[in-house]
């Protein structure tokens, strides 16, 4: 089982637009360019809206079914430890080992010496082809390289195990996600993490590294772009030599978290792509949501009063909306408007409040990120929501689709 070589994690909170994100990825190949879908969806989201991974392989069957698509596809066990994975073992032939609550824990003596020892032949000059800077590596970087990471990488193989146990020899794709680091990691780094990666035998596809900047959710990249495209490359680079050097599939790539909404680095990417020639897995689960409140917004009405509803509950519990997604959101509370004042707009200034465009002034980033996290107040309306999907099913679904197709063009389309 191969992802192809540029795949889109297309999650979808509620379930209903399977049809509108594949309608994407068949714009895109009509367009020259072919992208894997991947269904993803985490636990804390199933919870919290009441779905079941079950569902969400329902969801991706019916659209590929109903739309024809004859090309490979995945359903992504999103960020999943030891203690969930067994609820997605039937439904998900995708796995995010999230490892992030493992880095820096203590890890055996005897695990760190032994991986001292198996990459002893790095210590010294280290030329990592693609970059010009030369490394120095020496026995107290590959431990200071090994305190942080090897505990966490050893956790993501007995994930894989056991997944691979369960699974009795049915294959599946795995990510490792070590993106929730606090800081990011540099190309040494990454090359003696996918060291420790071969090391535990996992047989990753992709890998989410932690990049420099902020990555919140909804919204643009907030950071220095050109650090970020030095970083890329890096990571290509480190990622392409360490394929070579510890024989890691040949398919394994890039992944980027949080990566919808990220325009302005998603030139960076595209030209780094290109001068590697290589491949990348892009996440992009919240920004459907959005899309189906903007759509709900623009229907007007019914839809328009649901939307309404939504960001003034959501300003009313902004403290407990926000308090999971803390580290991949920077809301400042002056500049979102009042609930009565939201009550009072009609669609367009709702739209274009809620639509990622920073070239228009109404444009309300931080309303934008509010919302994001406010999808738990629309799961409490249960079929109140729903319904106005459905009510409004074309225009909601448009924007999602547009949204997509948005995203592909911006990475893979001149």
């Amino acid at each position: 089982m191969r992802l192809g070589k540029y795949s889109f994690g297309v999650g979808d909170r509620f379930g209903l637009q399977g049809k509108a994100q594949l309608q994407a990825i068949i714009q895109a190949k009509k367009s020259g360019v072919d992208i894997t879908p991947v269904w993803n969806k985490s636990h804390r989201e199933h919870t919290i809206i009441g779905t079941t991974p079950e569902s969400a392989r329902f969801e991706a069957d019916d659209a590929v079914k109903k739309l024809g698509f004859k090309e490979a596809y995945f359903v992504d066990a999103d960020h999943i430890g030891l203690q969930n994975v067994d609820l997605f073992m039937d439904s998900s032939d995708f796995f995010t080992l999230d490892v992030a609550n493992q880095i820096g824990e203590p890890i055996d003596e005897d695990d760190l010496k032994l991986f001292i020892k198996s990459n002893r032949k790095y210590i010294g000059e280290l030329n990592i082809p693609g970059i010009e800077e030369k490394f120095e590596v020496t026995e107290e970087m590959l431990a200071k390289v090994g305190d942080k990471f090897l505990y966490a990488i050893t956790e993501a193989g007995r994930i894989y195990r056991h997944i691979d146990f369960s699974k009795g020899g049915i294959d599946f794709i795995t990510e490792v996600s070590i993106d929730e680091s606090d800081q990011p990691q540099g190309p040494v780094e990454l090359f003696f993490i996918l060291a420790m990666t071969a090391q535990a035998g996992i047989s990753a596809q992709t890998i989410a590294p932690k990049f420099t900047g902020r990555f919140n959710k909804g919204v643009d990249y907030v950071g220095d772009v050109d650090q970020f495209e030095k970083e890329f490359n890096e990571d290509l680079a480190a990622l392409a030599f360490a394929i070579k050097e510890f024989d890691l599939p040949k398919e394994l790539k890039l992944s980027v978290h949080s990566g919808s909404d990220k325009f302005s680095i998603y030139e960076p990417i595209k030209k780094a792509l290109k001068k590697f020639d290589a491949g990348v897995h892009i996440k992009t689960a919240g920004t459907t949501w959005l899309e189906e409140l903007t759509g709900l917004a623009k229907a007007g009405g019914n839809g328009l009063e649901i939307a309404k509803e939504v960001y003034s509950k959501a300003y009313g519990r902004m403290d407990e909306l926000c308090g999971p997604y803390a580290t991949v959101i920077d809301i400042k509370q002056k500049h979102l408007p009042a609930p009565d004042t939201v009550n009072d707009w009609g669609s367009e200034e709702f739209v274009r409040a809620l639509y990622r465009d920073s070239s228009c002034e109404l444009y309300n980033a931080d309303l934008r990120q509010l919302l994001h996290v406010g999808y738990k107040v629309a799961a409490e309306m249960k079929e109140k929501y729903t319904d106005a999907l459905k009510e409004y099913e074309e225009i909601v679904s448009q924007s999602v689709q547009e949204n997509i197709f948005r995203h592909i063009k911006s990475i893979f389309l001149t």
